[in-house]
């Protein structure tokens, strides 16, 4: 839903907002209460418990939930090349709606994202449009070929703050150890996809029961878990910071716990399909269930669970993976893989974790807001007193049916379609500017009505 006219002309005109009655909920600042946020252009002035000021326009927040603004470590914008299936603007719009102020962008783009250049234009782009922060992860090899180490330098002067072959793994470990070398000398994180292509090729789907049943040549769990021991390795022998993406497996979350244990720089992120579906889902022959790394076994969805509940993984990220409806439309073996995820990741995070799990709301909270900050280290992750106000108020138990032809998305591969979820963004401000608003009271001023046209 796109913001009404008259809340985007309240908001923009006030030069005082004050949000009040909701719940507060910031896991960094120990916050989980009633209480409200007074705004001044657009800089969080005040949170407390209750705030008796006047204001130019008030926002009513009953039964609603105000949170620092999530960041999602893990989209594919698409632009440059594939601006049919997405568009920076159009995945911006999208992290709005979904309840994002923060988005990491991946670099399997075309071209690239491997150049000063490419990464400017797209930071010029996100700009042009202002719905959210965006973030490029640049490519940690030229072409992500795997052979030649991009100018990490450069790339660093430039704003990127993380590195990725993203979409292909790093396959020689002696390339892999120098990406982590150079990275460490420019202070950048290296985010890896943890696969080993000689066990991975030409499989469509998770390795097991139901790749036999149905006759789908398969990727085994080993594959995953082969790279993430290579790479935390690597990581533990360079001192290097590593991020390991989408983790899919019961013997990844162990490898990266026993490293965490051993005092290894590396964190790691799943994604909200790893944690509602299983290989099970393939047996419809649906593209839309093809994703890489596959949908796993129930075993490694609760591994995965237990992951995030134990901080082994540090983020939720929704690896927010576009394609157009005519390439998901062939074949299964034909088929890209993957799934959009930004505008259903809260409902579904909160379905599973916090309804189905008994996950506590600041936990969840957390995974979507402090936790990638501290990963990326992009500021934000809870409310600060003094900056421009980046939150997101959501309900987290409004209850809503999933359809992704009314998404901001120009893709609807999502796997959630016709889902009943609970959970749903409802006010996002990013920056201090009003960026989605679904349903919440706006009530002004005289004074501010007076000021209107």
């Amino acid at each position: 839903m796109a913001i009404t006219p008259e809340a985007k002309v309240l908001w923009e005109k006030a030069e005082t907002i004050l949000l009040r009655g909701g719940r507060i909920v910031d896991p960094e600042a120990g916050l989980d209460g009633p209480g409200d946020a007074f705004l001044r252009r657009g800089r969080v002035e005040l949170v407390a418990p209750a705030i008796h000021r006047e204001a130019d326009l008030a926002v009513e927040l009953r039964g609603l939930v105000l949170a620092p603004g999530f960041g999602d470590l893990h989209v594919h914008l698409r632009e440059p090349g594939r601006e049919d299936a997405e568009t920076i603007a159009t995945g911006s719009r999208a992290a709005a709606l979904g309840g994002f102020t923060r988005v990491a962008c991946m670099p399997n783009t075309d071209p690239p994202l491997d150049t000063r250049a490419a990464v400017e234009f797209v930071l010029r782009q996100a700009r042009a449009c202002g719905l959210a922060r965006v973030f490029p992860v640049a490519a940690a090899t030229r072409g992500r070929a795997g052979a030649e180490l991009t100018d990490m330098g450069e790339l660093r002067e430039a704003g990127v703050l993380a590195v990725s072959d993203d979409g292909s793994p790093v396959a020689d470990a002696r390339v892999m150890r120098r990406v982590l070398e150079y990275a460490r000398t420019w202070g950048l994180l290296v985010v890896t996809h943890a696969e080993e292509p000689a066990l991975s090729r030409g499989g469509v789907m998770h390795e097991g029961y139901w790749s036999t049943l149905l006759g789908l040549r398969g990727i085994p769990a080993a594959a995953e878990g082969i790279a993430v021991a290579r790479d935390v390795r690597l990581a533990e022998l360079t001192g290097a910071r590593l991020h390991v993406a989408h983790v899919s497996t019961a013997e990844a979350v162990e490898t990266i716990r026993a490293a965490k244990r051993r005092g290894v720089a590396v964190t790691a992120e799943t994604a909200p399909h790893y944690i509602a579906l299983t290989d099970e889902a393939l047996k419809t022959y649906d593209s839309v269930y093809r994703v890489n790394p596959p949908l796993r076994s129930e075993d490694d969805r609760a591994a995965v669970i237990a992951g995030l509940r134990d901080g082994t993984l540090d983020a939720v990220a929704t690896d927010h993976a576009p394609h157009t409806e005519i390439d998901k439309e062939q074949e299964l073996e034909a088929t890209p893989a993957g799934m959009i995820g930004m505008e259903t990741a809260l409902g579904v995070t909160l379905e599973v974790l916090h309804h189905r799990e008994g996950f506590d709301l600041p936990r969840v909270v957390r995974l979507l807001s402090a936790g990638p900050a501290a990963v990326m280290g992009w500021g934000g992750g809870r409310i600060r007193l003094g900056e421009d106000a980046d939150l997101t108020v959501f309900d987290g138990d409004a209850s809503w049916t999933v359809d992704p032809g009314a998404f901001a998305s120009r893709a609807r591969n999502c796997p959630f379609r016709g889902w009943s979820l609970r959970g749903r963004a409802r006010l996002t401000v990013c920056s201090g500017k009003l960026t989605h608003e679904e349903g919440v009271e706006f009530c002004p001023s005289e004074r501010l009505l007076s000021r209107l046209p």
